[in-house]
């Protein structure tokens, strides 16, 4: 759960080359592979026995004299180059943890440097413990449905729930993803060194607030984000919130101000009237959820936004929020957008502040490298390779994540850190972004990938191509149907001339999971008039993505040669 995507919609798609290297035989077995949050469980006894002899923890460092850390032995191939690490990388999230086992599968002595907590935003304060809140609100509605019940033939008594034990559902998600990722850098040897990691020259790292140098021949800032607050508002922590606050969801109030309407807000606000609450949008923009697509846009809010107990206020900042104090509400001034004159006081029980993410790139040590923050981004090529204030490259470092701000993602940032990888190991890689997907997991879910329709038209006016569009509807699809849940919309935009796909968006049941065959289509340069062949277990809800690219009217034949057919 993230607030804004940001990519430039004339970038072309990049091939993806082959980052999906075996671990080496004398570090795991064969078989291991890492995918999503990168096999934070591994579970079994033979794996941590077959690393035994190749773990490398922090009481095999040796202090010297200038109270640098060195290693004696590490994990992957020792080192020659005379530096401590061949990576260490700054910030343990999911992009600083994809980072890091990417780089034990190519044999690099690795460390990663945690500050707080090993698991970063996502695990421990946003993607992780909402989806904990997201799905207790989705059975919340179900059973609260009465006509859906019924239409399974279903009696249900009142619905209700116990608040602290939701809250504690998230906390111990978090807290157990957390421990499996911890568990899964230590097994497989990555050194975590403790404290705060500021860059004092190149190659070379301070930790915490000692006296305790390392040094590594490349390094990845992989610092993060923080909620982005804007001036006027006083966050108190307890009736005026940020989404840190709002997962521990110590209280749910009766009525509660969401300000932004993105990816935070919209979950947030399945959450709260599942719950119970009233929600009032407070919206900058002319229109509710301005980074989708406008015809997804449209029917979100018809769909998540209308039916429910949820009013907005759209055009208006909040100029100043005051938390509830001496049995006061909390008080919200309104502001014209545009011509920032009063438009009305609201007074509500609480109010979420969902305005997005800021990077957390304070204290880097950045002025030691001549590096300067672009509103506090660090700036960075295709490559992810940090670029000084005169646009140079600054050697040997690299910021994924985030801290960057090309798309301010979980997945996106370990994406981007395997693909820095596997440039320090030796294999040239840069990463498409406009293959990689989005999702926003209300109920019903809506993902996306590539290309809105605005973007798509806007890059083919300029380029001098036609684009076309076409649709599938959730309402002819068997298993939605079973489910009775026939309302969603697949919409695909290409280039007819080509079978380019250059975006997908989907509202309806579980999009957040068929978006992937979209995606996939894109990294891999896959063309409609080829993906169209592909068959999909019947009844499956996969048949919305089937249906979508059968309906696509290409121009060419197939692009790429068949196989064979095979004999039975």
């Amino acid at each position: 759960m993230q607030s804004a995507i940001s990519f430039s919609a004339s970038a072309a798609p990049v091939p993806r080359s082959d980052c999906a290297a075996a671990v080496p035989s004398s570090v795991a077995p064969r078989s291991l592979r890492f995918c999503g949050l990168r096999r934070e469980a591994f579970g079994a006894k033979s794996l941590s026995s077959s690393l035994r002899s190749t773990r490398f923890s922090s009481s095999c460092l040796r202090r010297s004299h200038s109270g640098r850390v060195s290693a004696s032995l590490g994990n992957g191939t020792p080192s020659n180059s005379g530096f401590d690490y061949d990576l260490l990388i700054i910030g343990a999230g999911v992009g600083g943890h994809g980072a890091a086992l990417h780089a034990v599968e190519k044999g690099l002595k690795t460390a990663i440097v945690e500050g707080d907590v090993v698991g970063g935003t996502c695990v421990n304060r946003g993607c992780v413990p909402s989806k904990a809140l997201l799905a207790v609100s989705g059975r919340m509605r179900e059973l609260q449905n009465e006509h859906h019940m019924k239409s399974f033939g279903l009696q249900v008594a009142a619905a209700g729930y116990d608040r602290q034990a939701v809250a504690d559902h998230a906390n111990n998600l978090a807290s157990k993803i957390r421990s499996n990722l911890t568990n899964s850098l230590k097994a497989l040897g990555v050194d975590i060194l403790t404290g705060v990691g500021t860059v004092l020259g190149p190659q070379k790292v301070k930790i915490g607030s000692g006296d305790t140098v390392v040094t590594a021949k490349d390094i990845i800032i992989a610092t993060g984000s923080v909620p982005f607050v804007p001036k006027g508002i006083e966050v108190d922590g307890k009736t005026v919130i940020t989404s840190d606050h709002a997962l521990k969801l110590e209280f749910v109030p009766e009525w509660i101000a969401i300000v932004g309407s993105g990816y935070i807000g919209l979950e947030f606000s399945d959450v709260y009237t599942a719950l119970g609450s009233e929600v009032t949008f407070i919206e900058a923009l002319d229109q509710l959820m301005p980074g989708f697509d406008p015809e997804i846009g449209k029917l979100a809010q018809r769909i998540l936004i209308n039916p429910r107990n949820i009013d907005y206020h759209t055009g208006v900042f909040a100029s100043k929020i005051t938390p509830a104090k001496d049995g006061k509400p909390v008080t919200i001034e309104l502001i014209d957008a545009k011509t920032k004159e009063p438009k009305d006081t609201l007074e509500v029980d609480a109010a979420l502040i969902a305005t997005g993410r800021a990077p957390f790139t304070q204290g880097l040590g950045l002025e030691n490298i001549n590096v300067q923050t672009v509103r506090g981004f660090v700036p960075v090529d295709e490559r992810m390779r940090v670029l000084d204030a005169n646009g140079e490259l600054v050697p040997h470092l690299y910021c994924i994540g985030d801290a960057n701000g090309k798309m301010m993602l979980a997945h996106a940032a370990s994406a981007q850190g395997i693909s820095v990888v596997e440039q320090v190991s030796g294999k040239d890689h840069v990463l498409n972004h406009l293959s990689i997907p989005a999702a926003c997991f209300t109920h019903p879910e809506i993902s996306m990938v590539g290309l809105t329709e605005p973007q798509a038209r806007e890059k083919a006016e300029k380029e001098g191509f036609e684009i076309s569009v076409a649709k599938t509807n959730f309402k002819a699809n068997t298993k939605a149907l079973a489910e009775n849940e026939g309302e969603g919309l697949a919409k695909l935009i290409y280039r007819p001339d080509n079978g380019e796909i250059l975006g997908v968006h989907i509202i309806g049941l579980h999009a957040a999971d068929l978006i992937h065959e979209a995606s996939n289509a894109i990294a891999m340069g896959t063309r409609i008039q080829d993906i169209k062949f592909a068959v999909h277990a019947h009844p499956t809800l996969s048949e919305v993505i089937d249906e979508l690219f059968k309906s696509a009217k290409v121009k060419v034949e197939t692009s790429s040669p068949v196989s064979e057919p095979v004999a039975v």
